[in-house]
Formats: C-alpha cells, sequence, structure tokens
C-alpha cells in the first residue's frame, strides 16, 4: 500500500526504541492525588465537592460550566482534603481538589453497563460522552462531545482516527493500538454514528506497522478503512492528517468541520468506547515516560492527579543530573519546573533528559529553511518580526493564528532563534485583544 501524506514537515530522530515494545502498566494510584479543575480547552469546570466529603472512584467532582469546558471526576475513593489552588502543568496554580486515597476503588454507584451501544442515537451518544468528561488525548484536550456535534450547516462525511503519534519518543498510543485495537474500532463507530459521517478512515504512520497489520485486520468488522501514512512530523496534525488521507484543505482560520470532517485521537476513540458502553468516566489515561534522565522507560495507564513524581518514582527515578521535564512530547511538549505537578487529561509523556547549555542566538540569515518545512505554509520568521516589534495586525494578516505550534520551524532553524515562542506569544496577544473587543 502507498503511503500518504502531507508537504513540507520534518524528520527528526524517532527515539521510541526504549519503550515501542513495553505493554501499557496500570500505575497503583498514589496515597493523594490533585484534580485541576482546569484540564482541558474553554473554561475551567465548577467544583462540586467541599473538604472533608467523601467521594467514589469516577464521581464528577466538577462541572462543565459552559458549552466549552468539560466535567471532572475523582479517579480515587476517599475524603476531599481541600479544594483551593495548587501547582499545574501548564505553569501556574489552578483550582484544584486533593483526595486521600482509601486505598478500596469504591466505585460510583450511577455507572451504567449498556447492552447494545451502537443502538443509540447521536443525542445518547454525545450525553453519554458528556458525562465522561471526555476531552481529546491527543494533546489539545477539546471536549470531546463538541467536536462530534458539528454544525447543522456543516455535514459530516468523513470520521479519521488519528494514530499518527508523529512526536518523537512518545510511544503510548502504539501500545493502546496494540492492546485495544476493538476498543477504538468501537469507539470510532460511535463517533459516526454521532456524526452521521458515511466512512471512518484510520491513519497510521508507517513506522507503526504492527499496528497497523492488527487493525487492518480487525477494521472489516466495523466498516473502517486503516490507511498507512509517511513516517513524517507533524503528520499527526490533524488539518495534515485530513490533507494526506482525503487531499482535503483546511481554509484558514477554519476547522475540520469545514471540510466536512471530524479527526479524533485513538486515546479518545477508546474513551468514548468506555463511556457509552460501560459508563466509565475519563478518570485516568495512558502515557509514555522515557528519555535518557528515565532509569525505566516505560509505558503506563496513570490516575488522573498523580503526582509526576510518583510517575517518575515507578519508573525507577529519574537522574541526579537531569535538568530538564517536559509534559508531552519533545517537539511541542511542555518544560515543568517540578515534579508536584499532577498528571492531566493531556499528559501524553513525561519525558526526562540532561539537556545541554542553551545555544546562542543568531541573527536570521534569510535561508528559508522554515518557510520550506512550515506544514501550514506560512513564513515563520516574518511572524516573529511582526511579533517582535507589536505589529500585531500584520503578524494576523500573515496567518500568526494558523500556526500549530508544532516547532519545525525552530527545529530546522540554523540560526536557533526561538520562531515558536515569537508566535505563540503573538498568537495570545491577538486573541487577547479580540476577547476584549468583542466584551
Amino acid at each position: 500500500m502507498k503511503t500518504k501524506t502531507f508537504p513540507h514537515g520534518i524528520h527528526p530522530p524517532e527515539g521510541k526504541e526504549s519503550t515501542v515494545e513495553k505493554k501499557l502498566e496500570f500505575l497503583p494510584p498514589p496515597e493523594k492525588v490533585v484534580i485541576p479543575m482546569h484540564q482541558h480547552f474553554g473554561n475551567p469546570a465548577e467544583p462540586l465537592v467541599k473538604k472533608g466529603e467523601e467521594v467514589f472512584l469516577g464521581q464528577k467532582i466538577g462541572e462543565a460550566t459552559s458549552l466549552f469546558s468539560a466535567s471532572v471526576h475523582a479517579s480515587v475513593s476517599g475524603k476531599v482534603l481541600s479544594v483551593d489552588g495548587h501547582n499545574h502543568p501548564l505553569g501556574k496554580p489552578v483550582l484544584s481538589v486533593t483526595l486521600a486515597n482509601d486505598g478500596e476503588d469504591r466505585v460510583y454507584p450511577e455507572w451504567e453497563e449498556t447492552e447494545h451501544p451502537f443502538e443509540f442515537d447521536p443525542d445518547q451518544i454525545r450525553k453519554k460522552v458528556k458525562d465522561a468528561g471526555v476531552v481529546g488525548l491527543g494533546g489539545a484536550a477539546f471536549p470531546t462531545a463538541v467536536k462530534i456535534t458539528p454544525p447543522k450547516d456543516k455535514p459530516i462525511d468523513t470520521v479519521i482516527i488519528n494514530g499518527c503519534e508523529c512526536e518523537p519518543i512518545l510511544t503510548a498510543d502504539y501500545r493502546l493500538m496494540m492492546e485495544y485495537p476493538d476498543e477504538i474500532l468501537k469507539g470510532a463507530e460511535l463517533v459516526r454514528i454521532a456524526t452521521g459521517a458515511d466512512r471512518t478512515l484510520v491513519g497510521i504512520e508507517d513506522n507503526k506497522k504492527k499496528a497497523f497489520d492488527l487493525l487492518h485486520q480487525r477494521a472489516a468488522s466495523y466498516s473502517a478503512e486503516v490507511f498507512l501514512v509517511k513516517t513524517k512530523y507533524p503528520q499527526g496534525a490533524e488539518k495534515n492528517l485530513i490533507y494526506a488521507l482525503l487531499g482535503r484543505e483546511v481554509p484558514r482560520g477554519g476547522l475540520p468541520f469545514d471540510v466536512g470532517v471530524v479527526v479524533q485521537n485513538v486515546g479518545t476513540a477508546k474513551a468514548v468506547w468506555d463511556a457509552v458502553k460501560t459508563g466509565k468516566t475519563l478518570y485516568e489515561r495512558a502515557l509514555t515516560v522515557s528519555g535518557d534522565g528515565v532509569k525505566e522507560p516505560k509505558n503506563l495507564i496513570a490516575r488522573i492527579g498523580t503526582p509526576f513524581q510518583a510517575v517518575t518514582d515507578c519508573c525507577g527515578g529519574i537522574g541526579e543530573d537531569v535538568n530538564l521535564v517536559i509534559m508531552g512530547g519533545p517537539m511541542m511538549g511542555l518544560s515543568q519546573w517540578n515534579l508536584d505537578v499532577p498528571v492531566i487529561k493531556g499528559t501524553s509523556g513525561i519525558l526526562a533528559w540532561s539537556s545541554p547549555k542553551p545555544t546562542t542566538e543568531f541573527s536570521c540569515i534569510r535561508c528559508g529553511r522554515c518557510v520550506e518545512h512550515c506544514p501550514m505554509g506560512l513564513v515563520p520568521t516574518q511572524l516573529m518580526k511582526y511579533v517582535k516589534y507589536e505589529q500585531l495586525p500584520e503578524a494576523e494578516n500573515w496567518g500568526a493564528l494558523d500556526c500549530v505550534e508544532c516547532g519545525s520551524c525552530q527545529y530546522s532553524c540554523p540560526a536557533k532563534i526561538p520562531l515558536v515562542h515569537w508566535i505563540r506569544l503573538g498568537k495570545n496577544q491577538i486573541m487577547s485583544q479580540k476577547r476584549k473587543k468583542s466584551a
């Protein structure tokens, strides 16, 4: 089968060999978990519990406050120790519920097993997904119930399940495909029913041939089509995957809805199945723990709220000379300043290195490599200059908001200019101005 792909992109070292054959292990829940009310795209959830209350495993402890929000749930049974601000992987304290684990995993009694989930109508599926607090598990953490509710004027004809896992080092999605193929394909079918789509496509990079063969073998039972896509970064970005599989280009400022597509990560598809079939809420997720600073790299299924320290301790700890810990992948992940932060719904990996000293930044030599490799067809150095010199209207006109912050430009820049940092700053400033105007 010929591999499909998109224009531009880069080929960083894959670095997956240390965990690719390691099966997912269930990390024992810690004595205490810290569950932020904000671990998704949109507005924070509103706490539903108070200090001293007893909670069940899977119980809703934070209510979604708006359309773009997601409920959060207890990842252990036990007692509420506090409801206050706590360190967060995104860099600032966030209102969080701290729970003392009683070690009993008393399951929330209102969970309902469904005998015939494929007989549900779209609204029933969406309600189950919303009640379970499911969000995109590829990293963006967009509320899934919103994503599978297309606008009436934008019919969906295709669902794409993203099995690319193009970020170097991460292998948790690969392990999900190898160990839970039927659950992923069943979840994909529920997404297809909810969106009213005609087709379900699964895209898997060609460095994951075993996963491709397995899902290709099983897909016939679920009316899904499985395709190999070229191993290239950022193949897993949804707009790039849409182009690779369908040849459709999402318009500037647009969404996959605009070209009749909904994209879901393989982990999200499994979470949809769990929510609809068993009523299981999203209180745990798969992640990779790796990097040369980790003594025993692993793929884990960890409870939401587990401190990074407990996760790395399960992997033998990290080396004394480690000075860089990242949540996510090495290209788009976020540096952490301590290990007291909790695993959240968007934690796809925890990576640790002994990093070299920062390199010296030089002036742009106008080599054009950033333009050559940008998957969105932007001119990163020009955007950087507009932001740096506070010319935000020009930055927006040149497509700053279309930047997916993949880091391809910064990776390929010989002058070592922090292009992504400047563009991200510009995007935040542009969006802040828009919010002020609409207020």
